[in-house]
C-alpha cells in the first residue's frame, strides 16, 4: 500500500486530503494521511491562528497548505487595492446579484455582521504572504490550486525543504509544472469538486503519469472509496487527492444545511459552473447556479472580480440558511465533486479513513490473488 510519496512525506497511507477545515486536516494527518489546509478564505491573522492550532494538534504528523495563485487574473503584477478592483465590478452585475437575492427573500446581513472578505487570497499578491507565513511552521507541502507556482515561491519552499504540488487538468499544464520545479503533480479530472477541466479522471491520469514520469502524480476527481484509490494506483499514480469526501465529516466546519444537501444529493446533482469564482468549477446544482448559468444571464466576471462580487451574497445565504430560511437554502451551493452520490452520511474523519483503508487493502488483496 505504501508508495514512494508515502515514504517522502512520512505518512502511512497514500491519501492527501484537501480541506479548508484545520480540524479535518489535523484528523487526516493523525489517521495516517496528509492533511492539506486550504487557505484562500483566510486572512493572515486567521491563517496564523489556524497554523498555530494545527501545529499543536497533529501529534507531530506532517501537514501542508493549499493556496490559489492563478496564472491570469485582473490586476496581476499591479498589486491593486481592494477599492480599485471593486470599482471594476459593473453595476449591472451588482444589480443582478441583489435582484436574485430579493427574488428569494434573502435579507441583508444583520447590522454589525461582516461579510466574507471580498478579495481574500485569489492572487499571487495575497497568496505570497500566506506562503511566507506558512514557511515559518513545520509544514511539508505547499499546493497551488490554479496555475504554475511562481519561480520565487518554488525556490522559497525548496530552500525550507518543503515540497511543491500543483493541480492540473491537462497534460500540457502538467509538463509545465514539472519544468517549473513542481515536485508533485496533481491530476484532477472533471469529476472533481471546485475548479476542474473537462477531461475525465480515468482518461487524464495515465496521460499525465506518462507525460511527467518519473515525477510522482496524485489523482483527484471522483475519489471517495478504497476501490477508487486502488484504481488510481493501478493507473500509475502514487496516491490520491481527496477534497469532497471531507465536507460531510463531523470535524468539518461546513454549514449544517450544506451538509444536509450534500448527503441528500446524487452524483447527477452537480454542475460545472462559473457562478462561484468566474472560472469553471464543479459545484452543487442549486437555484444560484441555475440563475448564473441561464443563457440570458450576464457573463460571470474574471478572477478575482466575480468572487468579490458574490462574497457578500454568499455570507447572506450562509447566515440565513443556517436559521432555516427557505430561499437562502434554495440558493446555497458548495463546491463538490460527482462523488457526492456516495456521501450518504456524516461520519468522523477517522471512520472515513478506516473505511477507505479497509476497502483499499481488500481490493489490493483481491487483485493480487486473481487469475486471468
Amino acid at each position: 500500500m505504501k508508495t514512494a510519496l508515502c515514504d517522502a512525506f512520512g505518512i502511512e497511507y497514500p491519501i492527501f486530503a484537501f480541506t479548508r477545515s484545520p480540524a479535518v486536516a489535523a484528523a487526516v494527518s493523525r489517521a495516517g494521511g496528509l492533511g492539506v489546509m486550504g487557505c484562500v478564505s483566510y486572512t493572515l491573522d486567521q491563517m496564523k491562528a489556524h497554523l498555530d492550532w494545527l501545529s499543536e494538534n497533529v501529534d507531530g504528523k506532517p501537514f501542508g497548505i493549499d493556496v490559489v495563485m492563478p496564472a491570469k487574473y485582473v490586476g496581476r503584477g499591479d498589486i491593486p487595492s481592494v477599492e480599485s478592483l471593486e470599482a471594476m465590478i459593473p453595476e449591472g452585475h451588482r444589480a443582478f446579484v441583489e435582484q436574485l437575492l430579493q427574488r428569494h427573500d434573502v435579507p441583508k446581513l444583520p447590522e454589525g455582521m461582516d461579510a466574507y472578505h471580498g478579495l481574500l487570497a485569489w492572487s499571487v499578491e495575497q497568496a505570497g504572504p500566506q506562503i511566507r507565513l506558512a514557511l515559518e511552521y513545520d509544514i511539508k507541502m505547499v499546493v497551488n490550486a490554479l496555475g504554475p507556482p511562481p519561480p520565487d515561491i518554488v525556490e522559497a519552499c525548496h530552500a525550507k525543504g518543503v515540497k511543491i504540488g500543483a493541480l492540473t487538468g491537462s497534460v500540457r499544464h502538467a509538463q509545465r509544472h514539472v519544468e517549473n520545479g513542481v515536485d508533485v503533480v496533481i491530476a484532477v479530472g472533471t469529476e472533481a469538486g471546485g475548479h476542474c477541466g473537462d477531461v475525465s479522471t480515468m482518461v487524464l491520469t495515465p496521460e499525465v503519469v506518462d507525460a511527467v514520469s518519473p515525477a510522482p502524480v496524485l489523482v483527484g476527481g471522483g475519489i471517495g472509496c478504497g476501490r477508487q484509490i486502488a484504481a488510481a494506483l493501478a493507473m500509475g499514480a502514487q496516491g490520491v487527492w481527496m477534497g469532497s469526501r471531507w465536507l460531510v465529516s463531523e470535524e468539518a466546519d461546513e454549514n449544517p444545511v450544506v451538509q444536509q444537501k450534500l448527503v441528500a444529493a446524487s452524483s447527477r446533482d452537480t454542475v460545472r459552473s462559473r457562478s462561484i469564482s468566474g472560472k469553471p468549477a464543479r459545484v452543487l446544482k442549486t437555484a444560484w447556479t441555475e440563475a448564473w448559468d441561464a443563457r440570458e444571464t450576464l457573463d460571470p466576471l474574471p478572477l478575482p472580480l466575480h468572487f468579490m462580487l458574490t462574497a457578500e451574497a454568499t455570507s447572506r445565504m450562509n447566515h440565513y440558511a443556517a436559521d432555516g430560511h427557505e430561499g437562502a437554502s434554495d440558493l446555497l451551493t458548495s463546491p463538490v465533486g460527482q462523488i457526492v452520490g456516495r456521501m450518504n452520511s456524516v461520519q468522523s474523519v477517522q471512520q472515513i479513513m478506516d473505511e477507505l483503508v479497509e476497502e483499499l487493502e481488500e481490493t489490493l488483496a483481491r487483485l493480487g490473488s486473481s487469475r486471468p
